[in-house]
């Protein structure tokens, strides 16, 4: 969601704070509700969530104080030492802050919407004024509740352990949030954080306190995550982004970067040189890893989106066995590599096996979980989706599971829409061998695709045998008997590409029968170098393939622009990071453009605008193909088998 405004939060404005979120850490007043008393295990430990219904000790409001809380935890954890242990002071301080963020926040939503006003008049409010102020102060304190947990796992998280998950199986969950009022909110939230923090099968050690304080916070924003949608009056919320000075903390909107904050995949380690054939998709790959590399991690964007040469969305296909799952290697290889090298942190971020979910609803909140990391902009994320027409399979295809449909709805709001957030610093694989099969919504959000076809041709074929008998070699000298080939050196035919004109074949003229009768149609009317020809062209293939839309046309020029920027970066760039990596934006920008232009010589716009619609419309219409021309080689094949067993039955009689 785009934010008209950015508004400064000021350090001296939380300082005047400080001493009343102190305040709340010494001393807070809470009467559970009845609710959360009777509150059944939900399948938790039944002990904790007793010891939490129990925590007033029968009487109807309890007092309690996080900071003694802390000091009683100091003496169980480290009866020896005299000074507070730096995770559980640390610990106290970032929710110390939190709780300060959450003050700034909520007297800010009280100026902008006019709760201010509101509040100071509440005694003369007539019965539509108190339902307004009731519903400001419930959404006043949702907000200010989102703001303490997200400065808190802002501040933590770089300390928490990468792996909450026995932490988690631990908490219980949140018996209740209040949004009734800012005081109620903030009471609530810590006399259940302090009642956690007391129980001694929860804390074991102080590093204990951070892990557990990281997955309080996170709960606390899944629950207003979950109820927001019944709140009032968030405009001033939504349209706003709050920066906090000399820092790059900000609250946009309800937006959480650290919703399932996700950790690197293992992956086993390949290099490009290893993968034989695949020319055009080793090309795309190598570019693309090239492309993230440039994002800018203090202006939060990429100098090549403004390029036009950057795919957040892109698709490799092919038939199995030709590489798919080495190029992802691959790709994840050079750029963590890449990464390591520049000391900037890399994700690997594949989507697991597992999303598809039996229970309705479940599909669509991992993909959710899966989804989020993506919106994260302190890292380069590579997010591939192998055997991607398990998961985006096409929703009219008779039998799709209710997962698949919600699996991809997320997929296409998170790619396009409110949610699609892009800084430059992901980007999503989609690897398949049934392209056909994938839903067209989907393929309408791919900006990039190459096919991954293996080995083509003798020398394809001989650098593979090559790679296979080189490591016999090694091992054992003289023991490869064979002679080698005359007037070839190994592997040369794999070397990487300059650019793309010397992969593609030249095309001037689509080879699928309808795309190529639509083109010469239009030929008779228009010259291919007059922009009314792709007017009429695209006009007339809608005719012939309804599906085609304006997003077909967007990712033609996308095509056209990835062509254009289809330039290496120099050598000299990666050996000596400060000449380009970590320059300013501005500076990466300009080198950029430079190179584009020296790039740009004797390339003709109107050819390549021509080859890429070709190649774009000849792909369209394979794809949409392939799935019928499958059915019917496979009925044929039925019928075949069934006639066969006939006259073999007829025989044996």
């Amino acid at each position: 969601m785009q934010h008209s405004s950015t508004f400064p939060i000021k350090q001296n404005e939380l300082d005047m704070l400080r001493d009343e979120a102190t305040s709340y850490l010494k001393s807070i007043q809470w009467e559970q509700s009845q609710r959360a008393k009777n509150r059944d295990d939900n399948g938790k430990d039944e002990s904790i969530l007793l010891y939490l219904s129990r925590a007033n000790n029968g009487s109807n409001v309890s007092v309690t104080s996080v900071s003694k809380t802390v000091l009683g935890l100091k003496k169980r954890l480290l009866p020896e030492s005299v000074a507070i242990p730096i995770h559980l002071n640390h610990s106290l301080y970032a929710v110390q802050e939190g709780i300060t963020m959450g003050i700034w926040i909520k007297d800010s939503y009280y100026d902008a919407s006019g709760l201010s006003t509101l509040h100071e008049n509440r005694s003369a409010l007539d019965s539509k004024g108190k339902r307004e102020y009731e519903s400001k102060m419930q959404t006043a304190t949702a907000f200010m509740l989102f703001a303490t947990a997200y400065k808190i796992l802002h501040d933590l998280k770089p300390y928490a352990s990468d792996d909450l998950s026995v932490m988690k199986q631990k908490f219980a969950g949140i018996p209740e949030v209040s949004f009734m009022s800012p005081l109620k909110g903030i009471s609530c939230q810590l006399f259940y954080y302090d009642k956690y923090l007391g129980h001694p099968d929860i804390i074991k050690s102080d590093k204990d306190v951070i892990d557990f304080t990281a997955v309080y916070f996170e709960a606390l924003i899944d629950e207003i995550q979950l109820r927001k949608s019944s709140l009032e009056y968030t405009d001033t919320i939504e349209d706003r982004t709050y920066k906090l000075d000399n820092s790059d903390f900000a609250v946009d909107g309800w937006n959480n970067v650290f919703s399932g904050t996700a950790v690197s995949v293992e992956f086993n380690k390949i290099q490009f040189e290893q993968i034989v054939g695949n020319k055009d998709a080793k090309h795309f790959a190598r570019r693309l890893t090239e492309r993230l590399m440039s994002y800018d991690f203090d202006a939060k964007k990429n100098p090549f989106q403004e390029l036009g040469g950057f795919m957040p969305v892109f698709m490799g296909y092919g038939i199995p066995g030709t590489g798919k799952s080495m190029l992802i290697a691959a790709i994840a290889t050079r750029l963590k590599e890449y990464s390591e090298n520049l000391e900037i942190p890399f994700l690997f971020h594949p989507m697991p096996d597992t999303l598809i979910s039996t229970f309705q609803g479940g599909s669509a909140e991992k993909m959710v979980e899966w989804m989020k990391p993506l919106q994260d902009p302190t890292r380069l994320i590579f997010a591939p989706i192998d055997d991607a027409e398990n998961n985006l399979q096409e929703r009219t295809t008779q039998g799709v599971s209710a997962g698949v449909k919600e699996v991809i709805g997320v997929f296409l709001r998170y790619t396009e829409g409110a949610y699609a957030v892009n800084y430059g610093n992901s980007s999503i694989g989609l690897f398949t061998n049934l392209p056909e099969m994938l839903d067209k919504a989907v393929i309408s959000r791919v900006q990039g695709r190459f096919k991954i076809d293996g080995a083509r041709n003798e020398k394809d074929f001989i650098d593979q045998d090559y790679l296979w008998w080189k490591n016999i070699e090694d091992t054992m000298p003289n023991f490869i008997d064979m002679d080698h080939p005359e007037n070839y050196k190994y592997l040369d035919a794999q070397r990487v590409a300059k650019n793309l004109g010397e992969i593609l074949d030249k095309i001037d003229k689509p080879t699928e029968e309808r795309v190529y009768e639509v083109f010469e149609k239009v030929s008779k009317k228009h010259d291919d170098d007059d922009h009314m020809f792709y007017a009429h062209l695209y006009t007339e293939i809608q005719k012939v393939f309804p599906f085609f839309s304006s997003r077909d046309v967007r990712n033609i020029q996308k095509a056209v622009s990835l062509r254009l920027t289809d330039f290496d970066l120099e050598s000299d760039w990666f050996e000596n990071p400060e000449i380009y990596f970590k320059q300013d934006y501005e500076t990466k920008f300009g080198m950029l453009q430079e190179l584009m232009r020296s790039n740009m010589k004797g390339l003709d716009f109107s050819d390549i605008r021509r080859q890429e619609v070709v190649r774009y419309l000849d792909n369209v219409a394979t794809i949409a193909d392939t799935d019928f021309k499958r059915k019917v080689d496979a009925r044929i094949s039925q019928l075949n088998i069934e006639t066969e067993a006939r006259e073999r039955f007829n025989k044996q009689e």
